[in-house]
């Protein structure tokens, strides 16, 4: 038979012997880059991270949490590795000298063999796992630990135990991690200790049952000594989490607090089995002298049986016999308990809370009169004119508004606050004509300048009346200010400033308009390894290389306020709503921040980011990320980042808070105090919407504070839904109004709210909102008769929509493909009645953007439906335009010019609207023919203005006469 291996017609001889020196220098360099690569990919996310708290001059709180949870993780880790590692070691240490030849015996001796020259990496293998995934998981509990270290006093105390509110909030979660960890710990070496046992002998599976050596029986009863020990401890904190166990009362699911069965059943039977499992415990120590498994057995069954009729089966009688047929008596005391915690514990304490009779009395002048001085009628609804600010001030396709626009203050000509919706114009990357890398992260990198209109106001043509607008900015609103938007809400992506390339500033006749960026914002990207790190960071190997990176360039990122704030706060909740301010010469991002507990006793829960859900959320503007069950909450926080710089401050607002108290300990130097606040910040600060949103939520049952009266909830409230956005609660408004006890307007957030399970109005809710005023955060709630039959918010819209002659207005409106939009049904309590407002836009056949068109004006049974709101509120309160009031002090406003209609009498005949409209017809055709796109635009208006004169023209000539007027 040939050789195989020799060569010739068979084949080549094949070489089998070991690797050469070469390959085995291949083998071990490709090894070791492999483990660098690993070590960079873990280096640069720690750097990146190190360099981004840097750059914002936060590096205590990257610093601080990093060796929090490194020590957390080495503590724990350490622990649980030495505690499972000692007793897998004792239990081999106890091990019989010789296995008893059984079968099973026998057949284990196999893996022992197998094993045993393996048994010390066995050992720190399985330890070392143990450990790893122990310390991970403690790491997580960081801010447990930071609450229990730095934990300060609320100075109040609970009604059951008596102990300050903070042993709930801050010590009890931390006892509860260690008796979880020491639970773990226990089982781990429990099943440890006894797979060792049985593998070398000390445990024996036999016939009648188990067997053990005494070696094994006193070290496993000393483990189960400590498990019981740790049960019986465990009793005893379940005392305390009853104050903050939910349960179930009439429907409520989140009702928190001890109720008649916990207090007089479950206390006295947690009690109780914790002396039981501590004689238990006990039991199984005493194992170690008497080596017999039949006391602690006994005691532990003992155990089982109390738990089953002590904790379980005397509760659930105490619960069927003495509760349920006369609950409302028994759980009245602890009812009233949980009324003044929940109350308390969001802030609800103080609210003010009266009848108001819901009708009117006063005569048609002073109601009118009143009209004008009690509110500030927004007609801007900031939920519905995005569109149009997009259309008419977003000047370039890079461009763009948020979804939802912002209501603030500002002072007119006369130094007057004005309420004004205002939005900022910040970069959109989509709108990009030439997508690329450049284009995307170095050319477009910034927005520019705020656009702002008076809210109350609108223009001839229905569009806003802008104070701030065109690019560049006309400074009118606030003077001079740094226009550049570099950080704001749709900022989402990176970008590489300060460069090489330059930037698009704005484009205008005269073309680009490039720009450098100058401040000291984001992370310098000069070296090597910076750049090297953030093109793994990013995945973008680019970065490396480019030739548009060089000296000066830095890198922009974590650009949105809200991922800013949370960033260097890790420990507040964030407010779903920044909103810009022009704050001395800047734009400055303002974000509400909170604390929050879930461990307040008798407080009730409540899911934040459930309760703050309305119609006004939208994808730009999501609500409070976190879906956190908590019971306690406070606006601690005023937070600011600079549209151009980044900048980021936390300035103390709620002085009194504990839970800030705590963590200011905990992060010195993070949070400025509360006169660090400027002037000209605080003239924009406003109560949060979120919080708000929040508290009505509660006042909904807890306005409510005799214990009978809540257990029957016949005065239960309802949030109505918005009757323009099925399916959503009505949002909260901000409007400049005064309640019947003040003497001025204020600016607020309202609400309404109706009967449980009925439509009509049931109360009415403002929170002063203005930061500067002495009432700031004070709510009054105005609450009207059970048996009112005054209009809710769905009630009014349908009556809007049902009343034929506005029905026929809005048919004409609706004509060919215009749109119809309704926006905020604005309440407003006015001599003893309810005001409601609601202006009605229209998306024209030939713009794509809403205009307000009419407004609707009801009171009592009046309704008017008007071009403009001084005439909807003279046609709803029977006044004539010129006529004086009771006082002779209402001055007349003369209404604006309107371009779709013609004051009475002097109605254009058909013969001049069809002129007017074929002119512009012809107009607009010309314009087209020789590409005049701004001609051409303008005739398109003047023939839609010209088709609405010839409307009105037609129902002239058919002696149809609408005005409506109603007799004072």
């Amino acid at each position: 038979m040939p050789d195989r291996g020799s060569g010739g017609p068979t084949g080549p001889r094949i070489s089998v012997g070991r690797p050469s020196r070469r390959a085995k220098t291949l083998l071990l360099t490709a090894g070791v880059l492999a483990v660098l690569a690993m070590l960079f990919v873990m280096f640069a996310g720690f750097w990146t991270d190190w360099l981004w708290y840097r750059s914002v001059n936060y590096t205590s709180v990257f610093t601080k949490t990093l060796w929090t949870k490194i020590g957390m993780f080495a503590v724990f880790g350490v622990l649980m590795t030495l505690a499972v590692g000692f007793n897998i070691w004792l239990a081999h240490r106890l091990r019989p000298p010789l296995s008893a030849m059984s079968l099973e015996q026998q057949n284990l001796d196999r893996y022992r063999a197998g094993i045993a020259p393996y048994k010390k990496w066995v050992l720190l293998g399985v330890t070392a796992l143990v450990g790893l995934i122990s310390g991970a998981s403690a790491a997580g509990q960081w801010r447990t630990w930071l609450m229990w270290l730095n934990g300060t006093p609320f100075g109040q105390t609970d009604p059951q135990f008596n102990r300050d509110i903070s042993f709930f909030a801050f010590d009890l979660p931390f006892y509860r991690f260690l008796l979880s960890f020491g639970f773990a710990a226990a089982v781990l070496s429990l099943i440890a200790a006894a797979l060792v046992h049985y593998l070398y002998g000390g445990l024996r599976i036999t016939t009648p049952g188990a067997r053990a050596t005494s070696q094994a029986t006193g070290h496993l009863s000393v483990l189960l000594g400590i498990f019981v020990a740790l049960k019986a401890v465990a009793y005893w904190l379940d005392r305390y989490g009853l104050a903050v166990k939910s349960s179930e009362i009439r429907g409520t699911t989140d009702w928190t607090g001890l109720r008649y069965t916990d207090a007089n059943a479950y206390l006295p039977a947690k009690t109780i089995l914790f002396i039981i499992a501590a004689i238990c415990a006990v039991l199984f120590f005493a194992t170690l002298w008497r080596r017999t498994w039949q006391l602690p057995v006994i005691g532990f069954g003992l155990m089982v049986l109390s738990a089953i009729l002590i904790g379980g089966l005397y509760p659930a009688i105490v619960q069927k016999f003495q509760v349920e047929p006369n609950e409302q008596a028994k759980e009245s005391p602890y009812i009233q308990k949980n009324i003044k915690a929940t109350r308390q514990a969001y802030d609800i304490d103080d609210a003010d809370v009266r009848d108001y009779k819901g009708t009117s009395d006063a005569g048609s002048s002073k109601l009118r009169a009143a009209a004008d001085t009690t509110a500030s009628l927004r007609l801007l609804d900031p939920n519905v004119v995005s569109p149009t600010f997009q259309q008419r001030q977003q000047v370039r396709g890079y461009y763009g508004f948020p979804a939802t626009l912002d209501v603030d203050r500002y002072k007119n000509k006369d130094g007057e606050e004005q309420d004004t919706v205002v939005g900022l114009r910040e970069i959109n990357i989509g709108g990009i004509p030439d997508r690329n890398w450049i284009n995307d992260h170095f050319k477009f990198t910034h927005g520019f300048g705020m656009v702002a209109g008076k809210g109350t106001e609108v223009d001839n043509e229905g569009n806003p009346l802008f104070t701030e607008s065109n690019l560049p900015p006309t400074y009118s609103l606030a003077g001079k200010y740094q226009p550049r938007i570099y950080y704001g809400e749709q900022t989402n992506q990176y970008s590489i400033v300060g460069g090489p390339q330059k930037e698009l500033d704005y484009a205008d006749d005269e073309g680009e308009r490039t720009y450098s960026y100058t401040g000291k914002s984001g992370v310098a990207l000069s070296g090597p390894v910076n750049r090297a790190a953030y093109a793994l960071t990013f995945g973008e190997p680019r970065i490396l290389y480019s030739g548009a990176i060089g000296e000066g360039s830095r890198v922009l990122y974590n650009r949105t306020p809200k991922e800013r704030v949370e960033a260097v706060a890790p420990w507040l909740t964030i407010d779903g709503d920044p909103y810009p301010a022009i704050v001395n010469g800047n734009i400055q991002w303002i974000v509400d921040a909170y604390t929050t507990s879930n461990g307040y006793p008798y407080s009730s829960r409540t899911t934040l980011g459930e309760t703050t859900q309305d119609a006004l959320t939208d994808g730009q503007r999501s609500v409070i990320a976190q879906q956190d069950r908590v019971n306690y909450i406070r606006n601690s926080v005023k937070a600011t980042v600079d549209a151009y710089t980044g900048d980021v401050k936390l300035y103390e607002w709620d002085t009194k808070d504990p839970v800030l108290k705590t963590w200011r300990k905990a992060f010195p130097g993070t949070v400025e105090p509360k006169s660090k606040i400027s002037d000209e910040l605080m003239d924009h600060l406003r109560y949060p919407q979120d919080l708000f949103k929040v508290q009505r939520e509660l006042l909904q049952r807890y306005h409510v504070t005799d214990a009978a009266q809540f257990y029957s909830g016949s005065e239960r409230w309802q949030i109505p839904d918005d009757p323009t956005h099925k399916g959503n609660p009505v949002p909260p408004y901000y409007l400049s109004m005064k309640m019947p006890d003040q003497k001025e307007q204020v600016f607020s957030l309202t609400t309404t709210f109706n009967p449980n399970r009925r439509e009509t109005l049931g109360a009415f809710m403002a929170i002063d909102a203005n930061a500067k005023s002495k009432e700031y955060g004070k709510i009054r709630v105005l609450k009207l008769p059970s048996n009112t039959t005054v209009l809710g918010p769905q009630q009014v819209q349908s009556k809007f929509n049902s009343d034929p002659e506005i029905a026929r207005e809005i048919n004409i409106l609706q004509r060919g493909d215009s749109e119809v939009e309704y926006g905020n049904l604005l309440t407003v309590p006015l001599e003893g009645g309810l005001l409601y407002v609601e202006p009605v836009y229209v998306r024209g056949a030939g713009t794509n953007y809403p205009r307000m068109r009419k407004v609707l004006v009801t009171y009592g049974e009046e309704i008017a439906f008007k071009n403009t709101l001084e005439e909807a509120l003279d046609d709803v309160f029977g006044v004539e335009p010129d006529e004086e009031t009771d006082t002779g002090e209402r001055e007349e406003t003369p209404a604006e010019p309107e371009e779709e209609t013609t004051p009475p009498g002097d109605a254009p005949t058909l013969t001049e609207a069809l002129k007017e409209a074929q002119d512009a017809y012809e107009a607009g055709q010309r314009a087209l023919r020789d590409g005049d796109w701004e001609a051409y635009g303008k005739a398109q208006k003047d023939l839609q203005s010209a088709l609405n004169d010839l409307e009105e023209a037609q129902q002239g000539a058919g002696g149809g006469d609408d005005k409506g007027r109603k007799e004072e």
